[in-house]
């Protein structure tokens, strides 16, 4: 139990970093990306990137499954 906490915890600090990076090649305004300012803080939600990503891995492994 203890150990999947820790994954989460460090997948959560690599998508918090990462950010800034996602924003540049524009997967940070699609028109499901959600910004929400609370406390000074600024939280991320990339529900629309999330996807697109997801479909676009998929699609990569299953090509390559294919082309073996």
């Amino acid at each position: 139990m203890i150990r999947w906490m820790l994954l989460m915890f460090m997948v959560l600090v690599l998508v918090n970093s990462a950010t800034g990076w996602v924003r540049k090649i524009g997967l940070g305004r699609l028109p499901g990306d959600v910004t929400l300012r609370l406390l000074g803080r600024e939280i991320f939600l990339p529900c629309a990137s999330s996807v697109l990503l997801t479909v676009g891995l998929f699609s990569l492994v299953k090509l390559v499954a294919w082309l073996m």
